[in-house]
């Protein structure tokens, strides 16, 4: 009589599936751990070199800092001497403006003395810029046109110049009759007389 020992065979079959799905399951928690490891590095060094660009950032921004403050005390320099040059520009304009306020008086007042003919004398001179109004007195209409013709004939005073009004007004006893007049003309001095002193001539007559 033949026996069949099924047992063992199932046993031996049990055997070979426990063994298959050993390997299968060492190889999956293998390949997991490979994977996990391998995540954990890339992490690592994402964050090392996410770190390193962040450090490399923060050193510019430092840098630029730095450079826009250097910039910025460049430009508060540069605006102070640009102030101190338009001071100083403004200052060469008043000397030379004072300059040729001191030379123009003197040269008006010399040509006005040198234009006064006789019988007439001056009472005011008031100048406002270039316009120069003159007051006086005369005996006689005539020296009072002379005296205009001789200002312009001058050089220093712009033609025409205005007979502003004539007033006759009755002279002391025994005297005769005074003529008050005021002219008004614009004072022009030539290139040529502006760096040369005034030459003297006769004061202007004062009187009442």
């Amino acid at each position: 009589m033949i026996r069949i020992n099924l047992l063992a065979a199932e046993k031996e079959r049990g055997k070979k599936k426990a063994a298959v799905f050993g390997t299968a399951g060492q190889k999956l928690t293998i390949g997991c751990s490979t994977i996990l490891v391998l995540a954990v590095l890339f992490v690592g060094w994402r964050y090392f070199a996410l770190s390193r660009q962040s450090a490399a950032l923060d050193a510019e921004i430092s840098a630029a800092q730095q450079e826009t403050q250097r910039l910025h005390s460049v430009i508060l320099q540069v605006q102070q001497f640009e102030q101190r040059k338009a001071q100083l520009q403004q200052r060469v304009v008043l000397i030379e403006q004072l300059r040729k306020g001191q030379t123009g008086p003197v040269h008006m007042l010399d040509q006005i003395s040198r234009a006064l003919p006789s019988m007439l004398w001056l009472t005011s001179i008031k100048q406002k810029d270039d316009d120069v109004v003159i007051e006086g007195r005369t005996t006689v209409l005539t020296s009072l046109t002379e005296f205009v013709t001789n200002l312009e004939a001058s050089g220093y005073f712009k033609k025409s110049i205005d007979i502003v009004n004539t007033t006759a007004e009755a002279g002391q006893a025994n005297a005769s009759e005074l003529i008050k007049f005021t002219i008004r003309a614009s004072f022009a001095q030539p290139e040529g007389a502006k760096s040369q002193p005034a030459a003297g001539g006769r004061g202007a007559r004062a009187g009442g």
